[in-house]
This record gives structure tokens, C-alpha cells and sequence, in this order.
């Protein structure tokens, strides 16, 4: 067997390579060009063809982009740009549209001075909708001429070719985009382009479009591209919203803080043209323990931040710092302040724009800036910038530094409380592990679970029910600590949270080690009332404000136990809610049956908690995700804050719709 399979080895040659032509590997390794085939990827679509209109916007040719997200599953993009060219590209028999919509790495954003600046790159990002679209529809207008286009097959097929049409009698194209007429209507734009896709099913796992995500993560578009007017019409819900501003990030900055308290009442905000670099950096303390700040390359939001916000915190560090030293406020040879106890509080905006021929992304998706040069440009915009504010806002300046060494001996008063945890845990060398904490004989991670779980009884039944094998059970008392009023230091020395720090093992703070974490599924169990949503919200803020890594890597569950039992003889059912529970008596007919409601996890005994919520092949978990971190940040502050008013409005406007999907 195993000289045969040396054999086959050695028959290696060129017929084993293969060649993979036009746009078929977009569809063999999807992952490498939009992230992923989630619902994330599937997002990720429109977006790359929002950022082509956006370009037109931010070389100021374009003021109106529309987002259309039809009943059938597709989607499309409208702008009152140039339009794309359609004449034909010398040496390669095809327009410049069918290049882009066709070939990989075909674009204007290579240095051929099409554009200066934009959030495209690679020259992929049309190229690959197509590639991963049922059918693909084009519509350019130019010179008060309309031409069309339509691609099918992931693009491998041109099913309309590039043709001259009159748009009052779209019928005559025979096309499978069946919202065209419609979108014709809504375009009003001189000249512009008009895309529309129809998602490949058999590539994603979900086609079906998050309205309220999208929405929001082009509202962020239209703080960032000011004048510049964005619609979002989504047919399938009757929704619409509209988004212009005109303050570009001073606004969104005066959105993020709200519902805060302002520690520097007088925004910094810095606009700097450094080279060919525009620079942007608004920022405002706020009376929070956390930090917010969001990044944008060409508007293109870069949630792993890179080199402009290694830039910004490391001129940040040293403005505050420098301040501090020319005022006298700590005494010669003492301590001063990290980046991480300047960040206290800290809400900022990090915007620049460069020319797009020099951009370097790491990775097609945008999420992190590469570029070396960008750091010491934004670093003296920002250093600058921050010295003068100081100096020149004494007030302001004191406040924010009586913040920052406030958080400075906080910090050390924490290392302080969490060097005394380590001590006493097992974390370190043969400590002792909580001893309400009834672990799991699994010590591989990955298959390791800890249920987090309100009162005594339930933590009895649980213990009892549970898989000892894979399953561990912290039970705890009371209402957790509100960490969102909270600093590190007072949450260290609470109980409760000291016992599960203790459990999960990874440390908290600058001390935080996800390696060392003991277990992947983290599973908040609570009562199915409204104290047990209480409770689930104040572990989901100590997971989101104080141990982010562990949310993010999506390790966090929360069990969603039944709220009825229904007895038909010897015959159960268990049912979530009421909507069920009406569903079920709906359709029972005459059958005798007999209600009960559970009015906590401790009416249930060890095998009714196992059947229902334990028992990995019949319960239910949802994994609690952050899609938008500015959006969670000001949902946890509305809910968890000081601010009654705010709360009042959020309860107010989402009683209807209580699962909160945050």
C-alpha cells in the first residue's frame, strides 16, 4: 500500500497542475478575495460596489448613491457619477466595463489617473461580484446615452453583450433583472451607473441581506464622505432611510457621545494636508472606562486599525505626556501614564485619505492598513495638532489630564487586585480553582464548555445534568457587577467576577492571555424573565467593555431555556415562548394538555435542564457577535449608563422587538 502510494507520488507532472482561467478562482477559494461565504461575505459584496460609487464621490463627481435591496434576493447600487467608460480597451477586444466586470486586477485605480484617491485597490472588487453572482446587470449612462450589460454563470457567460437601449422600454432587453424598470426611475442622475446582483446560492451559505447592518455601515459612509447623499430603500420590509451630513466626522464623533458625559467639553478636531496624505482625527473624552475608536482609510472602515492608528496613539502618548512634564504634575523619576490609561475613556475618529496607486491594505477586505509611510504623517498631524489644543485650552486640558492619571493609579491598584487573584488561583502554580466551580475532565479548549449559571438550585440541577466529561458549571449569586461604571480595579476585587476571571483563566487587562482560556464555549445561563435578560446583559457588558478578545473570537453563548412545558399524557413538549406557546394551542385542537410555566432554571430538575438546554443535540444557544462595534458601544451605554432618559427611549422603541441581537 505504501510503495503504491510513493508511486503515485512520483507520478507528479504538469498534467497534475491546474490552471484555473478568467474568474473561476474567485469561485474555487471565495474566502481569499471577500473573507468568508457567511453572511459576512455576502455583505461584503455590496459593499465593494458602494466603495466604486464612493470613489466617484471622493474625487467630487458624484453626490447621490442609492442602495436598493430587492424582493427577489438581489441587489442594487445607483450613483450620479461618470459612469464607467465603454469604449474599448486597445490590445484587448473588450471595453473598459466588460475588463472590470471580467478580469482580475483590471481597474482605474492603478495610477492611471482615473482616480487619486479611493477605497479600491486591487481592481477586483467588481470582478469578484461577478464571480460569485447568479447574473450580474450593468447600466451606464454617459453623454445622455444608456447602455446595458448583462453577465450570468458567475460571469463566464455574457448574456446580453454590451448594448444602446432606450430605458422606457427596458422589456425589449429580455433581462433577468426584473427591478430594472424601478430603479430606472429612482436613478434622476445626468450620468452615473447603475449595478445590480442576484447572490450565487451555491456559494453562500445566506443570501438573504442584514438591512439594519448595511444601513448603518453607510450612515458611517455618509459622516465620512460629507455632502454626499446616501439612500437605502429595502423593498422586502418597506423600509427606507436617508443619510447626508455636512459636519463629516465632527458629527458622527457628536453621535458617538450622546448619550455620555463630556469630559473636554471643546472637541479636538484636526484636518492636515501632509504630502499627498489628507489627514482627519476628532476626538472627545468621555466619562466611560472604555475606549471607542473607529479608523477609515479612503473612508473604508479599518476595523483592525494599522499603521495611522499606530500613529495616532503613539503621538497621543507622547502629547499628553509631554504636557504633563512641562506642567510639573508628576514629581521627578515617577511614573507616567501608558497609552492604555490615556485610551480611558478616550472616543476618536481616525480618517485619511491617500492616493489610491500607493495604498497596501493587508489583505483584499480592507481591514488593516499597511502602508509604513502613513504612521509618521499622521503622528506629526496628530502630535502637532493635540500640543496646540493643549496649550491652548488650559481647562480642557486639566480635565482630560485629571482623567488620565485618575486611570493611571487605577491601573495600579489593579495590577495590584490581580496579582492578589493569580495568587489564590490555580492559574499559577497549584492554587485553588472557585469552589463553587464544578470543571469539566476535558482539558482541550476546544471542546470544553463552562455553563454561567444563576442561583443554587439551578447550579444543583445543572452539576446533576450535566456531561462531566465536557461540560463545567460556575454557579454564582446575585446580580453581577455593572462594569459599565466601573473601573478595572473595583471589578477585579468583586467576587463574583474574581470567581469567573479565576475559572476562565486567561487573566484580565494588560494582563489578558486568550491562549491560557480554559474554555470555548462560555455559556451564560439564566432565568427565561426579565431579571435573568438583566443578568445575561450585565455579563455580556463585562465580556464586551473588559474581555473583547474572548467576544470576538465567539466564544460566547447564551442558553435560551424553555419557558413552557406542555403535558399531553405522557407525552412533553417544551416550548421557548409565548409565541410558541400560542402556535401550540393553536393547532392542539381538543387535545387535553396541561400548561406549566417555569418561572426560573431552578423549577426544572437535572433532566429536564439536560433535555432542554444542556444536551448538545437539543438545545438551543445563540452566539453573541458584535457586528458594529460603534453600534454596540452606544447600545451597552444607553442600557447600562447613568442616562435615564436615553434608556427610556431604547425600551421605548425595541419593547416590540425583545431579542436584542447585539
Amino acid at each position: 500500500m505504501e510503495s503504491a502510494r510513493i508511486s503515485s507520488l512520483n507520478e507528479y507532472s504538469a498534467d497534475q497542475i491546474q490552471v484555473l482561467e478568467g474568474l473561476e478562482p474567485v469561485r474555487k477559494r471565495p474566502g481569499m478575495y471577500i473573507g468568508s461565504t457567511d453572511i459576512y461575505g455576502l455583505h461584503h459584496l455590496v459593499t465593494e460596489i458602494v466603495n466604486n460609487s464612493v470613489d466617484e464621490a471622493l474625487v467630487g463627481v458624484c453626490n447621490n448613491i442609492k442602495i436598493f435591496f430587492h424582493k427577489n434576493g438581489s441587489v442594487s447600487v445607483t450613483d450620479n457619477g461618470r459612469g464607467i467608460p465603454t469604449d474599448m480597451k486597445k490590445g484587448y477586444g473588450l471595453s473598459a466595463l466588460e475588463l472590470a466586470f471580467t478580469k482580475l486586477h483590471a481597474g482605474g485605480k492603478f495610477g492611471g489617473g482615473g482616480y487619486k484617491v479611493s477605497g479600491g485597490l486591487h481592481g477586483v472588487g467588481a470582478s469578484v461580484v461577478n464571480a460569485l453572482s447568479e447574473w450580474v446587470t450593468v447600466v451606464v449612462k454617459r453623454n445622455d446615452k444608456y447602455e446595458f450589460i448583462e453577465f450570468q454563470k458567475g460571469g463566464s457567460k455574457t448574456a446580453i453583450p454590451l448594448t444602446k437601449f432606450d430605458p422606457s422600454k427596458v422589456k425589449a432587453l429580455k433581462t433577468s433583472n426584473e427591478n430594472l424598470q424601478e430603479v430606472l426611475a429612482k436613478w434622476e442622475a445626468e450620468s452615473g451607473t447603475i449595478v445590480t446582483f442576484m447572490p450565487d446560492s451555491s456559494i453562500f451559505s445566506n443570501i438573504n441581506f442584514k438591512y439594519d447592518t448595511l444601513r448603518d455601515q453607510y450612515k458611517e459612509y455618509a459622516y465620512l464622505t460629507a455632502n454626499v447623499k446616501f439612500e437605502i430603500f429595502d423593498d422586502r420590509n418597506a423600509e427606507e432611510s436617508t443619510y447626508y451630513f455636512e459636519g463629516g466626522i465632527q458629527s458622527f464623533l457628536k453621535t458617538l457621545n450622546r448619550h455620555k458625559g463630556l469630559i473636554n467639553q471643546k472637541m479636538f478636531y484636526k484636518s492636515q494636508q501632509i504630502d499627498d496624505v489628507l489627514v482627519e482625527i476628532a476626538l472627545q473624552y468621555n466619562d466611560t472606562y472604555s475606549e471607542n475608536l473607529l479608523s477609515f482609510v479612503n473612508s473604508v472602515k479599518t476595523g483592525e486599525g494599522g499603521t495611522h492608528v499606530t500613529g495616532f496613539r503613539s503621538a497621543l502618548t507622547k502629547s499628553v505626556n509631554d504636557y504633563i512634564k512641562k506642567q510639573n504634575l508628576i514629581k521627578e523619576g515617577g511614573d507616567y501614564p501608558t497609552g492604555e490609561d490615556l485610551r480611558e475613556g478616550l472616543t476618536a475618529i481616525v480618517s485619511v485619505k491617500l492616493p489610491s496607486d500607493n495604498l497596501q491594505y493587508e489583505g483584499q477586505t480592507k481591514n488593516k492598513l499597511g502602508n509604513s509611510e502613513i504612521k509618521p504623517i499622521v503622528e506629526q498631524a496628530m502630535k502637532e495638532g493635540f500640543d496646540s489644543y493643549l496649550e491652548e485650552n488650559p481647562r480642557e486640558a486639566g480635565s482630560i489630564i485629571d482623567k488620565n492619571i485618575l486611570a493611571f493609579k487605577a491601573r495600579i491598584a489593579a495590577r495590584a487586585a490581580r496579582e492578589t487573584v493569580i495568587r489564590k488561583s490555580a492559574l499559577e502554580g497549584g492554587g485553588v480553582l472557585p469552589g463553587k466551580l464544578a470543571d469539566c475532565r476535558e482539558r482541550d479548549p476546544a471542546n470544553a464548555e463552562i455553563y454561567i449559571v444563576e442561583g443554587d438550585s439551578a447550579g444543583g440541577s445543572a452539576k446533576q445534568g450535566r456531561d462531566r466529561e465536557t461540560q463545567a458549571i460556575l454557579p454564582l449569586f446575585g446580580k453581577p457587577l455593572n462594569t459599565e461604571r466601573a473601573r478595572l480595579d473595583k471589578i477585579i476585587d468583586n467576587d463574583r467576577v474574581k470567581n469567573l476571571i479565576i475559572a476562565l483563566g486567561a487573566g484580565i487587562g494588560e494582563q489578558f492571555n486568550l491562549a491560557k482560556l480554559r474554555y470555548h464555549k462560555i455559556i451564560i445561563m439564566s432565568d427565561a424573565d426579565v431579571d435573568g435578560s438583566h443578568i445575561k446583559t450585565l455579563y455580556l457588558t463585562l465580556f464586551y467593555r473588559h474581555l473583547p478578545e474572548i467576544l470576538k473570537n465567539g466564544f460566547i453563548y447564551v442558553a435560551v431555556p424553555p419557558l413552557y412545558k406542555i403535558t399531553m399524557g405522557k407525552e412533553k413538549k417544551y416550548l421557548l415562548d409565548d409565541t410558541a406557546l400560542l402556535a401550540f394551542q393553536k393547532h392542539a385542537g381538543g387535545t387535553k394538555h396541561v400548561v406549566q410555566r417555569f418561572k426560573g432554571l431552578g423549577e426544572m430538575n437535572a433532566e429536564e435542564l439536560w433535555e432542554t438546554t444542556m444536551n448538545p443535540e437539543t438545545r438551543t444557544l445563540k452566539q453573541v457577535t458584535v457586528e458594529d462595534a460603534a453600534k454596540a458601544d452606544e447600545i451597552f451605554t444607553t442600557l447600562m449608563g447613568d442616562e435615564v432618559a436615553p434608556r427610556r427611549r431604547f425600551i421605548q422603541t425595541h419593547a416590540k422587538q425583545a431579542n436584542l441581537d447585539v
